[in-house]
């Protein structure tokens, strides 16, 4: 099958995959929905107790869910371009540990949800700016230096959040650790995460051609015309903002930024017009089944849906390094 078509079939499944986890959310649960009352409460009709379930709590949660596996993903690739490392991880770049100090700064002093969402984004955005301040040193940065400074910010953030666990009170521990594990119970409204996901999208796709030249090293992009320099600085500060949403939103959820784009790329190869919108979706639907497998598996109890996505990062991760040469990248 020629690899345009095998492309669009890959892209094909990927959507029904991401329906079908989406119709998965609604109807699975501790209590039971048949297929009628969702579709009745989703088309405007009465549809009882639990229509009302279905519209107030399930769907706002799934698409959250699919919203922030999708940003989380699309990071993961923009970053593994950006380094030319197919392990490379946004969470490694000290994101998640700046919106995990913003958060429970606000969560410490009992601050509202909102200003706790608000704190998290700042402590991202402040990781951000501080990685890419002191990476670029003299004026210039790579790929290494950006990865060390990324990895000892991020040590710095745990070293601060271990410092807030240690003087909450007992009575706010929990809410707090099930945030730094990723948990959707509290995500809130999921459109500002879908149209900052689609906005991400709309400015990544016309950049694939030049992300494709980027990805085979900066002489070849910059001797066929790519302004390095400035796509390299747009590509982190873009790959930043996407992690530094869904973390607002979920928590710290890790390895889907890592696992999706490696094994969508295993899958339909490494061509970025392709390669971006479909680790978007294989995202999204990942971190929905995650979600609902999350809330059901021991219901009504609810585990953080981060430990399911670690349980399935983790043998993958350590799959995916074993495969690493033993001289140097891929």
């Amino acid at each position: 099958m020629p690899s345009r078509r095998r492309a669009l079939l890959v892209i094909a499944v990927l959507l029904l995959a991401a329906l079908l986890s989406l119709a998965g959310a609604l109807l699975v649960g501790s209590y039971t929905i048949s297929p009628g009352e969702v579709w009745a409460r989703l088309t405007g009709a009465n549809g009882g107790i639990g229509g009302d379930i279905v519209l107030g709590l399930r769907l706002p949660r799934a698409l959250a869910a699919f919203a922030c596996g999708g940003l989380l993903a699309l990071a993961g690739a923009l970053m593994q371009v950006l380094l030319r490392n197919p392990l490379a991880d946004p969470y490694v770049l000290g994101v998640s540990g700046g919106a995990a100090v913003g958060a429970l700064s606000a969560m410490l002093f009992g601050l509202p949800l909102i200003v706790i969402h608000g704190g998290s984004f700042v402590g991202a955005l402040a990781a951000m700016l501080t990685v890419f301040g002191l990476a670029r040193g003299d004026g210039s940065w790579t790929q290494s230096r950006l990865l060390l400074t990324g990895v000892i910010v991020a040590a710095g953030c745990g070293a601060g959040v271990a410092l807030i666990l240690s003087v909450a009170p007992e009575q706010k521990l929990h809410s707090m650790l099930f945030w730094l594990m990723g948990d959707l119970s509290h995500a809130g409204s999921p459109w500002p995460a879908l149209a900052v996901l689609a906005i991400g999208l709309a400015l990544v796709v016309p950049l694939a051609r030049d992300l494709n030249l980027l990805s085979r090293g900066d002489l070849v992009a910059h001797t066929l015309g790519v302004k390095v320099r400035g796509l390299r600085a747009a590509v982190y500060a873009l790959g930043s903002l996407l992690t530094a949403v869904a973390v607002t939103t979920t928590g710290s959820v890790g390895f889907i930024g890592l696992v999706v784009p490696h094994l969508v790329r295993l899958t339909i190869g490494n061509d970025q017009r392709v390669l971006l919108p479909a680790t978007a979706l294989a995202g999204g639907a990942l971190l929905v089944v995650a979600d609902t497998l999350a809330r059901t598996v021991i219901a009504p109890q609810q585990l953080p849906v981060g430990v399911l996505t670690a349980l399935l990062g983790v043998p993958v991760f350590l799959y995916l390094l074993s495969r690493q040469p033993k001289g140097g990248r891929e």
